[in-house]
């Protein structure tokens, strides 16, 4: 099915079906923008379909806003992954696929989800690095990294960090000596966290230093990481990206 969004100057989104039939919405979804262009296309495409029960609508969502919002941080705070996920349930999609989450909160926030793997993507940097050692930043990226590792047969350090008096405190947990290393997370906002882990591996040893994040915003640039990273691989569910330090891998759709 076909069908054409538009946005007035006033910044009202609306939308009109142009062909019938099943329909699969795709959007980045990094904005509010976004996820009321989604429902103004399903009221269009509802309206048409009221009365075809085997009609079939799906929502792709590639980079979720507010995923790492995933609960109520501190007293009188806003819960505002529920407030999203409300919102794209009240749409009722029949399936909505989402592209690396945060968490598994937000899977479990929105009716009918599922995960779509970043494992590909995590794969063609591997491939391209040729056989790097890959690196979990954090304990709470361990288990899904593991898995990679175990898929792609390769070598995992973990990593861990805490502040003491304030400052970050890196422990690498392997052998990281004359390697080429791959972190591998989900989301990257500024990077900090990436450019001290990097350099905590190369006075380690590391020969070489590479990121992979799914969902790639580095909103303050590139000059911080490019003192400690080699090179950076994403792919383009958040933005696009024209610059010769990133190697960003395109989604079907955006």
């Amino acid at each position: 099915m076909k069908y054409e969004s538009k946005r007035f100057k006033d910044g009202q989104v609306t939308a009109k079906i142009i062909e019938g039939g099943n329909i699969h919405i795709k959007i980045r979804g990094n904005s509010y923008e976004d996820l009321f262009k989604a429902a103004a296309i399903k009221e269009a495409w509802d309206a048409e379909n009221a009365t075809n029960k085997t009609a079939v609508a799906k929502l792709t969502i590639f980079c979720l806003i507010g995923q790492r919002s995933d609960r109520r941080f501190n007293k009188g705070e806003s819960f505002d992954l529920k407030v999203i996920c409300k919102f794209i349930n009240d749409m009722k999609f029949d399936s909505v696929a989402i592209l690396h989450p945060h968490s598994p909160i937000s899977l479990a926030l929105i009716d009918n989800s599922e995960k779509i793997s970043h494992v590909d993507y995590v794969e063609k940097a591997f491939k391209h690095i040729g056989n790097p050692v890959l690196v979990s930043p954090d304990a709470g990226a361990y288990k899904t990294t593991h898995e990679i590792a175990e898929k792609l047969n390769a070598d995992l350090v973990p990593s861990n960090k805490v502040r003491v008096d304030g400052a970050p405190v890196i422990s690498i947990q392997g052998d990281v000596k004359g390697k080429q290393c791959l972190i591998v997370d989900d989301l990257a906002d500024g990077g900090r966290t990436f450019k001290f882990l990097a350099v905590a591996l190369k006075q380690q040893g590391a020969a070489e230093v590479y990121l992979y994040v799914t969902h790639a915003q580095f909103n303050y640039g590139f000059d911080e990481l490019k003192e400690t990273i080699d090179h950076v691989y994403c792919t383009n569910s958040y933005k696009d990206i024209d610059d010769d330090f990133v190697t960003q891998f395109k989604l079907a759709g955006l």
